[in-house]
C-alpha cells in the first residue's frame, strides 16, 4: 500500500500560453546529511518531454541495450558492459530537452555561510537572484578547499550550529564552536570578506530565529529549494511560467514553496499570481515515465558530471 504523497504546491487555475511544464528528479539528495564524502554532488535534472515521448525514449533505451523491464537505474546504466554508447544515446536524445543543476554540497554551505549570517536570509539566498554574495562564498570555498581538515571543521561547525532538531537548544556550546572553527580557519584566509564579516551576535540572532522556528528563513540545510529555483529560472527563460511535476520529496513542503514563489515573483518585479513558479505537483516516479527520464538523467550526472558540462543540455 502506497502512502500518500508529501509537499507539493498545485497550481490555481489551468495552463496558460507559453507556460512549460517540466518533469524533474534529483540523485545525491541525503537530507542535512551534507558532509558525506560518498556523495559531494547533488543533481537535479528536469526535461521538457511529453509523457509518450518519455515512454518511447524508456522502451528504445530497454529494447536497445537490454535493461530490466522495470524502472531503469543509473546504477544499471552504468554497470552495463555497453555504458558509453547507452549514455552517449541517452544524452543525444535530450539534447535541448533537458537541463541538469549540479550542486556541490561544500559550495553550498559556502553560500549558507554568506547567505544566511551576513544578509537578511532569503528564499533568493544561493541563487543566482542573490548575486553580491556569490562571489564572496565562491572564495570562501576556494580558500576553505585549500586548507585542508581546518575547511571540514569549519562546515561541520557551521552545520552543527543550525541543526534544530535538538532536545535541548539552550546554551548548548554551537556558536562558540562554529567562531573557534572560524578563527582556524582565518589563519589560512586572513582577508576573506566572509570569515572576518562574521558577528558573533548576529550569527546568534540567525540561530535564535531558527530554533524559534521563524518560516520567513529558507531552511539552511536543504539544497533543493536553490536548486529548484534555478531550474525554474532556467526554464521561465524570464518570460515563461513554469510548472513543476516533481518526484516526492517531503522538503519542498507547500509553506516553502508558496515562499519560493513569491520570492521568485518579488525578483522579477511580477505580481505574486505571476511568478515563474506556476506550481509543482508530486508524483511517484513509477507512474509518471517523465520523472523517470528525469531520475535516469540525474544519476548519469551526478556520477558523470563532465558527461553534461559542455552545455549539450542546456538549452530549454
Amino acid at each position: 500500500m502506497r502512502l500518500p504523497l508529501q509537499g507539493g504546491l498545485p497550481p490555481t487555475g489551468g495552463p496558460v500560453d507559453g507556460m512549460v511544464e517540466i518533469a524533474c528528479d534529483e540523485s545525491g539528495f541525503s537530507g542535512t546529511n551534507l558532509l558525506d564524502p560518498a556523495t559531494p554532488l547533488i543533481a537535479h535534472a528536469s526535461v521538457d518531454l511529453r509523457a509518450e515521448e518519455a515512454t518511447a525514449l524508456l522502451a528504445s533505451l530497454r529494447s536497445g541495450f537490454r535493461f530490466s523491464p522495470d524502472e531503469v537505474k543509473s546504477r544499471q546504466f552504468l554497470r552495463q558492459p555497453g555504458a558509453a554508447p547507452a549514455v552517449d544515446w541517452f544524452l543525444a536524445a535530450l539534447r535541448g530537452r533537458a537541463h541538469v543543476q549540479l550542486v556541490d554540497k561544500q559550495l553550498f554551505l559556502a553560500t549558507r555561510v554568506a547567505d544566511l549570517l551576513l544578509t537578511e536570509p532569503s528564499y533568493a539566498a544561493g541563487t543566482r537572484l542573490a548575486g553580491e554574495r556569490r562571489a564572496d562564498a565562491r572564495a570562501l570555498h576556494r580558500a576553505g578547499r585549500a586548507a585542508g581538515p581546518d575547511w571540514d571543521a569549519f562546515l561541520a561547525a557551521f552545520v552543527d550550529m543550525l541543526r534544530t532538531k535538538r532536545r535541548d537548544r539552550a546554551d548548548d556550546g554551537s556558536v562558540d564552536r562554529f567562531f573557534a572553527a572560524r578563527d582556524a580557519l582565518l589563519r589560512h584566509a586572513p582577508t576573506d570578506a566572509v570569515l572576518t564579516a562574521l558577528d558573533r551576535s548576529r550569527v546568534a540572532a540567525v540561530q535564535a530565529r531558527l530554533y524559534a522556528e521563524d518560516r520567513t528563513i529558507p531552511p539552511p540545510l536543504e539544497p533543493l529549494l536553490p536548486a529548484l529555483a534555478e531550474t525554474v529560472l532556467f526554464w521561465s527563460v524570464g518570460r515563461r511560467r513554469v510548472l513543476v511535476t516533481h518526484d516526492e520529496q517531503s522538503a519542498l513542503t507547500a509553506d516553502r514553496l508558496r515562499r519560493l514563489q513569491r520570492a521568485l515573483a518579488e525578483r522579477a518585479g511580477l505580481p505574486a499570481g505571476e511568478s515563474p513558479l506556476a506550481g509543482l505537483v508530486m508524483t511517484d516516479s513509477r507512474d509518471d515515465p517523465r520523472v523517470q527520464v528525469a531520475d535516469l538523467l540525474a544519476g548519469v550526472a551526478r556520477r558523470m558530471p563532465r558527461a553534461v558540462d559542455d552545455g549539450a543540455l542546456l538549452t530549454p
